[in-house]
């Protein structure tokens, strides 16, 4: 049985810093895209960075270059999504999905196949 256990959200105020994490279990955590999503209040998900975790090649969107950092360790089975300087606009609930289809964007919601239950971060002016 494939899990996502994200953690790491919390309640923060502008500017301040959190990391968040994706423990996956029941799945193949090599040779695969790994990618955060994040979803607020009335709007549609959207894929903020990816990583594949043999090749460590990474994507972002533009929206968050240069504040989101995605890592990996292996050998924990972990996906962590740093993220820095933190907006209001960056409140929603982020969600880690893996199993993406081949040929498929890593940042499109439709190209995963699993998913975590998210992990709230919400941010005070």
């Amino acid at each position: 049985q494939v899990q996502l256990v994200e953690s790491g959200g919390g309640s923060v105020q502008a500017g301040g810093s959190l990391r968040l994490s994706c423990l996956v279990s029941g799945f193949t955590f090599s040779n695969n895209w790994m990618a955060w999503f994040r979803q607020a209040p009335g709007m549609e998900r959207e894929g903020v960075a990816g990583i594949h975790t043999s090749s460590r090649g990474t994507v972002y969107a533009d929206s968050v270059k240069g504040r989101f950092t995605i890592s990996q360790d292996s050998a924990k089975n972990t996906v962590y999504l740093q993220i820095n300087s933190l907006k209001p606009e960056d409140t929603a609930m982020y969600y880690c999905a893996t199993g993406r289809r081949a040929y498929q964007s890593t940042l499109r919601p439709t190209s995963f196949n699993y998913w975590g239950q998210g992990t709230q971060v919400t941010v005070s002016s």
